[in-house]
């Protein structure tokens, strides 16, 4: 129960930075990726792994704190 109380409160603290950091890089290297013009061949292949990163860090901002209350191991303190 208190690990549950712990994980919602870091999560309603931490998503709103995450996500507005997430929106502004990922908004910034879209028209990067998919640009044709002079020097776009320097800028892609920085644009893709970041891209992926950015993928990555929303996959473990929703995806370990539910991991982790998962395989929590259960508090025998309060059955006794």
């Amino acid at each position: 129960e208190e690990l549950n109380a712990c994980i919602l409160d870091a999560g309603g603290r931490r998503v709103r930075p995450l996500l507005m950091t997430t929106a502004t890089t990922v908004s910034a290297l879209l028209p990067v990726m998919w640009s044709t013009s002079t020097g776009s061949e320097v800028m892609k292949p920085m644009a893709i792994p970041v891209l992926g990163g950015m993928a990555v860090q929303l996959l473990t901002l929703f995806l370990v704190p539910v991991i982790c209350s998962f395989f929590s191991p259960p508090d025998y303190a309060e059955e006794s």
